[in-house]
């Protein structure tokens, strides 16, 4: 039993036949001609459908023109944008009290947030982080940073209750809940200098809360009372390029700072907003190894922030500088018309931290590691 062209050579369809074994060479032949016919066919059909393109409706033309030209700005737009920051130290962290109130403070339950998440596999992550890092570089001045990981359940869990970071304790550093402005007297200074210029950069982004009530690049934070706004330039280590394009001045100030930490997930760069009412409850940061300045650009009666138990007011122009690692709170107890209590805030590194420790802790917690 073998295929055969039935009748007249045709190119779209066979049919089956039987033809005797003496026959072969006859079929062979009509064979390849039915498939030559068939290629015609082929190349006939293709033809048609180049013509038809050709004369495609003007319309459908400009039609498929402008999507391809829409699908180009998407991939460009995309591929601007910083890819947002999975910190893999973070997702070793499970909230374990994530649900309600730890140390009297609303914990956010993102699984990115350095601060609120908390996992006993953190340690083990991070001397593996530590080892690659002497591997490719050295151990030298990497003692208390060793002993530290080594000893980091000792640490957080006997620490007394007004100074227990959460995250990361780096020991043998001093503390002291509140330092003086030559700790970090460079950064400080180019931040009071250019207080007018962050000043006018944030008016200009508060006027869009006129419009809506929260505007694009602005997170609310969790509160008892109150509300609490901040827009991050830095957030976690971790540029945000849509908000840094708002404030370019401001973001490029960042970059004069020689203690500013950026590389690592302790790091921030933000303006916070606090509005009158507000009450952020007592809370303890991740790390002592960085100081959290504050810049004074509004700063209202009745605001106040209290860090290991001693008080202190912000001042317009003026850096606060202190270790968010203490329990500390803040407040603003004024009225409707005081308006809100607004500082831009930046973390910098605590002064004892030596520059091979620094760039080994850059390491250890870089984003995305």
């Amino acid at each position: 039993m073998v295929w055969a062209p039935l009748g007249a050579p045709r190119t779209d369809c066979l049919t089956l036949l039987h033809i005797p074994s003496k026959d072969c060479p006859k079929m062979s032949l009509e064979w390849l001609v039915a498939w030559s016919w068939s290629l015609d066919g082929l190349r006939d059909c293709i033809a048609t459908g180049i013509q038809s393109v050709r004369d495609c409706d003007t319309t459908a033309v400009i039609t498929v023109a402008c999507l391809l030209v829409l699908f180009v700005w998407y991939c460009y737009h995309v591929g601007r944008e910083q890819p947002r920051p999975y910190v893999s130290v973070n997702s070793l962290m499970q909230a374990a009290d994530a649900n309600g109130l730890q140390n009297g403070y609303v914990y956010c339950q993102s699984p990115e947030c350095m601060r609120c998440t908390h996992n006993e596999g953190l340690n083990q992550k991070l001397y593996h982080n530590l080892q690659e890092y002497a591997k490719r570089y050295s151990w030298s001045g990497m003692g208390r940073i060793h002993k530290g990981i080594r000893e980091q359940g000792r640490y957080l869990n006997s620490r007394p209750s007004i100074q227990k970071p959460e995250v990361f304790f780096l020991p043998d550093l001093p503390t002291t809940p509140y330092f003086s402005r030559d700790a970090q007297k460079h950064d400080v200074e180019v931040l009071e200098r250019n207080f007018q210029t962050i000043l006018c950069e944030f008016e200009t982004l508060y006027k869009a809360f006129s419009n809506c009530s929260l505007p694009q690049g602005w997170k609310m934070n969790s509160t008892p009372s109150g509300e609490w706004f901040t827009f991050y330039l830095v957030n976690q280590g971790v540029c945000v390029p849509r908000n840094c394009r708002k404030c370019p001045r401001t973001y490029r100030l960042l970059g004069s700072l020689r203690t500013c930490i950026g590389n690592n997930v302790f790091g921030n760069a933000c303006i916070s907003v606090l509005s009158p009412g507000t009450v952020i409850t007592e809370h303890y940061g991740p790390t002592n190894i960085r100081i959290r300045c504050h810049l004074g650009l509004k700063t209202p009666n009745g605001c106040e922030l209290v860090v290991g138990g001693e008080p202190q007011c912000w001042a317009e122009g003026r850096c606060l500088l202190f270790d968010d690692s203490f329990l500390h709170a803040a407040f603003h107890e004024g009225s409707a018309e005081d308006g809100p209590r607004v500082v831009f805030m930046v973390d910098l590194w605590h002064p004892n931290v030596a520059a091979a420790e620094r760039q080994a802790l850059d390491f250890i917690f870089a984003p995305g590691r």
